[in-house]
Parts: C-alpha cells; structure tokens; sequence
C-alpha cells in the first residue's frame, strides 16, 4: 500500500531537511530553518512523501512556483517526484493558480524528463544559477 501524502508543514523541517541533503549537491541544500521558513510562507505548501521525497510551492495570485522538490536516491524511480509534483499542480489549481513555475540546472536531464512529461516548457536561462556554476532553466506549465 503506497503511504498518503503528508501537508508539510514546518513542523516538518528536520524530515525535510534530511530529504534535501541527501537529494541536492552540496552548494544547493537547504537548511532546516529555510525549509521550515518556506513552509510557513503566505501562499506557500508542500508535500512529504513518506518514502522519501518532498516539495514546497507558494501560490501568489494566478501564479504558483516549485521552491524545491526532491526525492532521496534510493527513492528515485518509483514516481515519488511525478506524485509530489501532481499534488503540487493540483494544490495550485485549487488555490486559483493558472500557471506554475520552477526552476532546474540544465544538465539534470532526469528532472527535466520529469517536467516535461507533466507538460512544462522552457520559458526562460537564468545564467550560472547554480553554485557550480551550472545556468539554470525557467519552466512553465499552464494549469487546468
């Protein structure tokens, strides 16, 4: 039996934060106090995913944006990232969200394969985004 979707909340903070160090590279990972300040934010939500993964969006007005999404390596592949971000689009929606964003270092071809498939396009380059350096690419998707 795959285990519900849990609100997260920043109550959540320290099972998030372990998500996000094991997910993310070094320069990108979250501390337990950001994660925990996202998930208080007005308009912000999320989803923990008990096997390991989550995500945290903000809704203001008609737009929504991924702050972050993350799934633990052992974890990937079994539709945790697809689930999260559905529920994710969903939440949006029904929060009056007519367009949702986020944002991904262009050589993760695994996200970006993700994306994708869920119907988000390129809109737009943030030039090294990323600590590494890498350019990060601005993706949309129409809602409803």
């Amino acid at each position: 039996m795959i285990p519900a979707l849990e609100p997260a909340t920043e109550l959540h903070a320290p099972a998030m934060a372990a998500i996000h160090q094991a997910a993310f590279p070094p320069g990108e990972v979250w501390s337990a106090a950001v994660l925990g300040l996202h998930a208080g934010l007005p308009g912000g939500f999320g989803f923990i995913d008990p096997r390991g993964g989550l995500v945290l969006a903000r809704t203001i007005m008609d737009e929504s944006e991924i702050l972050t999404i993350g799934v633990l390596p052992q974890a990937r592949r079994l539709g945790l990232g697809t689930r999260l971000l559905r529920a994710a689009m969903d939440q949006a929606l029904a929060r009056d969200a007519r367009t949702m964003f986020l944002e991904v270092a262009e050589p993760n071809s695994a996200a970006r394969a993700l994306y994708t498939s869920l119907g988000f396009t390129d809109v737009g380059r943030r030039k090294r985004y990323y600590s590494n350096g890498d350019d990060a690419l601005v993706m949309r998707v129409a809602l409803a």
